[in-house]
């Protein structure tokens, strides 16, 4: 976090930075000065989609994008409520997907979320046009060494 000097190229790469209650690299400037309760409640955290473009752009190789990762567990682990609609629930399905295959599965994800939001029938005109795309695979493409993966989620979950 120290190597942040605050030049914004990670905020203005942002593929959604529009969405954003405050910038990307505002949120380490809050952790960098101590205040820890105005980043944890930003959404900013909760939007990012860690797709690395803050990362890559960097001067300083700082992976922003981690440290997104790690501003969510702080918050979840500290209580702090989520502002944003049933992203919560899908950062849960997200991580489901991960302990259970190694990787995202798309469908599972999907199927996984639905039920928890009981947006059952929100966006399902996209589904078919995704799978003829090839961007929905049916079965899921699980990681040779999976175990490896859950034993991560055993060391770090809350005992």
């Amino acid at each position: 976090m120290s190597l942040c000097y605050q030049c914004g190229k990670c905020s203005a790469g942002c593929p959604i930075r529009f969405y954003m209650d405050i910038a990307p690299n505002k949120v380490v400037r809050l952790i960098q000065l101590g205040l820890y309760d105005e980043a944890l409640k930003s959404s900013t955290p909760w939007l990012c989609a860690g797709c690395l473009t803050c990362s890559a752009r960097c001067p300083n190789n700082f992976d922003l994008a981690k440290f997104m990762d790690a501003v969510r567990e702080i918050a979840l682990e500290k209580g702090v409520e989520v502002k944003e609609k049933d992203i919560l629930s899908f950062h849960e399905a997200f991580l489901d997907q991960i302990k259970m295959h190694g990787r995202s599965y798309e469908v599972g994800l999907v199927a996984e979320y639905k039920m928890k939001t009981l947006n059952l029938l929100q966006d399902v005109d996209s589904a078919p046009g995704m799978f003829f795309k090839g961007k929905l695979g049916i079965m899921p493409h699980n990681i040779e060494d999976k175990k490896s993966v859950r034993d991560i989620f055993k060391k770090t979950s809350k005992k």
